[in-house]
């Protein structure tokens, strides 16, 4: 932080002087112009004994003294302003460094612990059940499903990692087909979170022509999301429905909800609301961008609403 205020303390100044040199400059120029005129205007004065001429040649002189003084100002104008524009460019381009710096920063704390939690659950679990086989086959059970959850979640974020790659490559491959996106919804949720209560509402026999295998990351990622940011005594709604010829898939969420001004930069690869060191909710910032992009690539539209009376509704409409 302290580096980054020095460096634009020195941009600042350094610009700041090359400006008011520049207009100082264009002071001198606008001061030199005038003052040889004026010489010429003195020795005309001096050595013309014909009155009318002396009026006359006074005249262009101090008309060519006016158009200089304007070419001298319209051209330092001009060239002060593409000053300007140079300068305000070369800060927006140092903001969007900084920010990306900022943003790679966030990812290496947030993945580091996603990556450390799951694996260090699953060792712990198998551990236990290495060092205590009386257990009985209920709590082996118990233990094994919540390794094996663990395990998902690691390959979740895996995957996450992979998609997010290709997709700012260009490399996300759709392979589109016919798919009963009812039941791939359903199934999706109840596979991946079958220990959270998600009120699912789908509507039966619907049909999408998409990539089967992109499709569940959609749910998958809204879903998480909605749990993540909400209280865990609110519950999260997933509705697909057709309404006229549209396929519509909304995820409410009764959670902290996301300020109108953030409601665009959520999208942002690696980009989360907040200081990474001081938020508490797990994730990587590579969720609603996999979204996004998958979205995108199926021609849908993503929209980020209200929820009443607080929260998210994540609308994707095909």
């Amino acid at each position: 932080m302290k580096n980054n205020s020095r460096s634009i303390l020195i941009f600042t100044i350094l610009f700041g002087y090359i400006i008011l040199q520049f207009l100082w400059w264009e002071v001198l120029l606008v001061r030199q112009a005038n003052d040889i005129i004026n010489e010429k205007q003195k020795i005309i004065e001096l050595t013309s004994t014909d009155a009318d001429l002396l009026k006359t040649q006074i005249e262009e002189l101090q008309h060519k003294k006016q158009m200089r003084t304007y070419m001298i100002v319209g051209e330092g104008t001009v060239f002060l302003l593409l000053l300007l524009f140079g300068i305000f460019k070369i800060k927006q381009a140092y903001n969007r460094e900084t920010q990306l710096v900022q943003l790679q920063k966030n990812f290496l704390l947030s993945v580091t612990h996603e990556l450390k939690t799951p694996i260090a659950s699953t060792k712990l679990q198998l551990q236990t059940l290495l060092k205590h086989p009386e257990l009985d086959s209920a709590k082996q059970k118990e233990l094994i499903i919540g390794a094996v959850n663990e395990t998902n979640r690691l390959n979740r974020l895996i995957e996450d990692v992979l998609l997010a790659n290709q997709a700012e490559n260009n490399n996300l491959k759709i392979s589109k087909e016919n798919f009963d996106v009812s039941e791939l919804t359903e199934q999706t949720v109840k596979n991946y979170f079958p220990n959270e209560k998600i009120n699912v509402k789908v509507e039966k026999n619907l049909f999408c022509n998409g990539d089967k295998l992109l499709f569940p990351s959609i749910v998958i990622n809204l879903v998480e999301n909605a749990i993540k940011y909400s209280p865990e005594t609110e519950q999260v709604k997933v509705n697909l429905q057709n309404k006229n010829g549209k396929l519509i898939l909304e995820v409410y969420d009764n959670g902290i909800g996301i300020p109108d001004n953030e409601k665009q930069n959520v999208f942002e690869k690696f980009y989360r609301i907040g200081n990474e060191e001081t938020r508490n909710a797990k994730g990587t910032g590579l969720g609603l961008y996999i979204v996004k992009k998958i979205a995108d690539a199926h021609q849908a539209r993503i929209l980020i609403l209200n929820n009443s009376p607080k929260g998210t509704i994540v609308n994707v409409e095909f």
